[in-house]
């Protein structure tokens, strides 16, 4: 089995030899570009396992350049962000990127959370393999296709990252269960540490954003719970 290819899009020359460096040397296929239109291109040549995209890009931004991929074929994305604004992070989640890191960021950090999207990114497939294709979860007027990973409330088709999706399937598979941000992050990120209980609350904004605030109720100090109405 070949090493998963990577595609390093950022256009500070210095950081991108780093993170190719640190990529190749973790067993990756790591390929770099520095351009917006260059990175759409080459995401549709290369069809890598992911992308590390940076929002601030001549050409075309970050932004733009995750929302085209996404269009054509879905792909994981992790998006670095220059500042730590929620505002900035929820239009990236909006245009299809599953997580984010905030600059400056540690390579340790990066090839974790790498390799947790990646996890995430091949348990998705087997799940999808073994799934039944009557696996759909109605609650109200909201289903779930667990097979076909789409989402529909009111009839409409809601698009989902892949992030969204699982998230919404686990807090669907516990219903009006209080989950903490620690058990999401284990089970939908793969993460055994706190340090990322805010990646949680984006994309519990995300998901409100997309399909209404009423589908999930907060329990402050503690989590999330699903709680559909009847």
């Amino acid at each position: 089995m070949s090493a998963p290819l990577i595609l390093v899009v950022e256009d500070e020359p210095t950081i991108a030899a780093a993170i190719a460096r640190r990529l190749n040397a973790e067993g990756y296929q790591a390929f770099q570009v520095g351009d917006g239109l260059e990175a759409v291109a080459k995401a549709a040549e290369l069809q890598p396992d992911l992308i590390v995209l940076d929002v601030m890009l001549p050409g075309i931004d970050g932004l733009e350049v995750c929302r085209r991929v996404q269009a054509e074929t879905p792909l994981p994305v992790l998006m670095l962000t220059a500042r730590d604004d929620e505002t900035d992070k929820l239009i990236g989640l909006g245009v299809g990127a599953d997580d984010y890191m905030t600059k400056p960021f540690s390579m340790r950090e990066l090839v974790a959370r790498i390799k947790a999207l990646l996890r995430r990114v091949d348990r998705a497939a087997q799940l999808r393999a073994a799934m039944a294709d009557d696996a759909v979860v109605t609650a109200g007027d909201l289903t779930i296709d667990k097979a076909a990973r789409r989402v529909h409330r009111a009839g409409r088709e809601v698009h989902l990252t892949p992030t969204e999706f699982d998230l919404l399937a686990f807090m669907a598979d516990n219903p009006r269960t209080v989950l903490t941000r620690e058990k999401l992050l284990e089970h939908v990120w793969d993460w055994v540490d706190a340090s990322g209980t805010r990646t949680v609350d984006s994309h519990i904004k995300a998901v409100r954003r997309k399909l209404g605030p009423d589908l999930i109720r907060t329990v402050h100090g503690v989590g999330y719970a699903f709680e559909p109405a009847e």
